[in-house]
């Protein structure tokens, strides 16, 4: 997009990693984020706005950072991170500087992507909240094994998630379900919630209800909490492959964190009108 030549009205970017879709704002250059509340969910409408799983609006870099990045979900609240629009925000600024690596500031903290000889995105994202107060849950409870139906693991990923290993994944009512954890009084923030199961040596199938916004194809700091849910309770060893509703994602929990790997796709541009930005601003 062409910011120096830009008509009445804010661009913006359609993205998807593994299905799991977003708007995406470049708003690098401007005085302050251009993100309302309000702005968020009237674009997540996919009736009366564009839709979309998580919206992420780039500004400019902190601390020495190539770029900051702010989350929003569908029903216009904030969230702490989102992997796999990370890895396609940080594809696109690679490809406008030039570079295979990039470093970047979400509420996250300090996080990093590369380009991998294949063509796909990795990031970087952090070590995983293992303790009550930061995933958080409301009391000192045993993050492996909750007090709650199904036995769910709790792991924070810059927010919260409920893992829950069952038999058959594709046999949940995730839409039943989903709902119920999500806002389970053991979730103060409320929670992603995560529905796996072991289909081959360190590799599982998964599905996910995020929270503000439902069902999604594929959710990366839910597959990051769920790799590392499965560790700590012996299925698998810290590689592991995960096949989600809209593809497939590869987590490697190293020393330096939770290294996220998958495809990343630019699907269109387009420019929101200025009654559009009137009536939700």
């Amino acid at each position: 997009m062409d910011q120096m030549n830009l008509p009445n009205g804010l661009p913006f970017m359609k993205m998807h990693g593994a299905g799991n879709d977003f708007v995406v704002i470049d708003s690098r250059g401007r005085a302050g984020a251009m993100v309302t509340p309000a702005l968020a969910k009237a674009l997540g409408d996919r009736n009366r706005g564009v839709g979309f799983d998580q919206l992420a609006e780039i500004r400019d870099g902190a601390a020495g950072a190539d770029f900051t990045l702010d989350f929003w979900n569908s029903d216009g609240s904030r969230a702490g991170a989102c992997g796999n629009a990370t890895r396609c925000v940080s594809d696109y600024v690679m490809r406008g500087l030039g570079l295979d690596a990039v470093s970047l500031i979400t509420a996250r903290g300090g996080l990093s992507a590369v380009r991998t000889a294949d063509g796909r995105v990795s990031v970087n994202m952090g070590a995983p909240q293992l303790d009550w107060q930061a995933v958080p849950v409301a009391q000192d409870v045993d993050l492996m094994h909750l007090p709650l139906l199904g036995d769910p693991v709790a792991v924070g990923m810059g927010n919260p998630h409920c893992v829950l290993f069952v038999d058959d994944a594709e046999a949940v009512d995730v839409a039943g379900l989903g709902p119920r954890y999500e806002h389970d009084p053991l979730f103060p923030q409320r929670t992603n919630v995560e529905f796996a199961s072991l289909i081959g040596p360190d590799h599982l199938r998964m599905r996910v209800w995020e929270r503000g916004t439902g069902i999604t194809l594929a959710c990366g700091s839910g597959a990051c909490a769920t790799a590392v849910a499965a560790h700590l309770r012996g299925l698998t060893g810290r590689r592991v492959t995960l096949d989600l509703d809209g593809g497939v994602l590869e987590i490697d929990w190293r020393e330096d964190g939770v290294w996220m790997t998958g495809p990343v796709a630019h699907v269109f541009d387009g420019w929101l009108s200025p009654a559009f930005l009137a009536a939700h601003t």
